[in-house]
């Protein structure tokens, strides 16, 4: 989950995000697709206080930072794992598709190059995978070498096939009831909402460490949360603070960018609508502090985002837009 603002000095100004498409993955063999999750599960990070007396949080050893002030990020959530496996004996070669999320997926792999004549260059093989399951996609015979070439790539959606948004009412405004914070970016403005998964996203201008609610009711299915840097250069693209929460219509909110170790709820669990669970943040590709709320949906080989409407007052809808100063009933 990755967002890149032009400028924070004002709210009035848009802060723009951008969603980029990580479910596309080109693999030679196997890879593993840690969806907005650590690539690793535990990392050594540091602390020291700046000459303003703030603590600041890096991943690098520094002259500032005392001896004891390392210290290790490991937590019991565990990346979602889809993944395309190669598996090769005496036999035959295997393409094997894996879901270990908590939520139907929708895998896609196209061939890229291969030397098995029942796999040619150029074929496409798509499948759907039930919650922890795993599917072989194709056999083929020994190529006759034992480096046999099989590249290809893959891309998966997360969610219901053919899913269709049927909330029971309007979103629930993701921050405290009374409070109001204005939205710096929504549709149709899309100065980086320019991809399928972003499109209806909605950006709302919340200071760091602003408490963040539940818009609506369903089970967390990804999370994200030992990241807490933040910046404008495409490393950052991947160190986004996240949560995922699928619907009971097969829809799936993706709450982004929030802030380091502060996430309060745990992979599988059932959240209800108005939960406290987390505070706002600034991680990953990001120029300043803000949530970036969406609500994709399954449309068959890649996610895609839909509109929303926030509850107003006496629960009618509001349609979220770019500047709208938006409030919690």
């Amino acid at each position: 989950m990755n967002c890149a603002e032009p400028s924070t000095a004002a709210v009035a100004e848009v802060s723009s995000c951008k969603l980029v498409s990580r479910h596309w993955v080109a693999v030679q063999a196997a890879l593993i697709l840690m969806l907005s999750s650590a690539q690793l599960i535990a990392q050594t990070a540091y602390k020291y206080r700046d000459a303003n007396g703030q603590w600041v949080f890096t991943d690098r050893a520094v002259a500032a930072a005392a001896p004891g002030d390392a210290f290790t990020l490991a937590h019991e959530n565990s990346p979602l794992h889809v993944a395309v496996n190669r598996s090769d004996n005496a036999e035959s070669t295997e393409l094997i598709a894996v879901n270990d999320c908590l939520c139907v997926v929708t895998l896609l792999v196209s061939i890229v190059q291969s030397d098995f004549a029942a796999i040619p260059k150029g074929a496409e093989y798509r499948a759907t995978l039930a919650p922890a399951s795993r599917q072989t996609l194709v056999r083929a015979a020994p190529a006759g070498t034992a480096q046999a070439a099989l590249q290809y790539a893959w891309k998966v959606a997360l969610g219901t096939p053919g899913a269709v948004h049927n909330p029971p009412r309007p979103y629930r405004v993701p921050f405290a009831i009374g409070s109001t914070y204005l939205i710096s970016q929504a549709y149709p403005t899309r100065v980086t909402h320019t991809t399928a998964d972003s499109q209806y996203a909605v950006d709302i201008a919340l200071p760091d460490g602003t408490p963040v609610y539940a818009a609506r009711e369903g089970t967390v299915i990804n999370v994200r949360h030992d990241s807490f840097r933040a910046g404008t250069s495409p490393v950052m693209l991947d160190q986004a603070n996240v949560i995922e929460i699928l619907h009971d219509d097969g829809t799936i909110a993706i709450y982004a960018h929030l802030h380091w170790d502060s996430i309060r709820v745990r992979i599988g669990a059932r959240v209800e609508r108005g939960q406290y669970i987390a505070d706002s943040g600034n991680t990953g590709f990001t120029s300043g502090p803000h949530l970036h709320f969406a609500v994709v949906r399954n449309a068959g080989a890649e996610n895609v985002s839909v509109p929303i409407l926030f509850a107003g007052i006496g629960g009618l809808g509001v349609t979220p837009a770019t500047h709208l100063p938006l409030t919690a009933y």
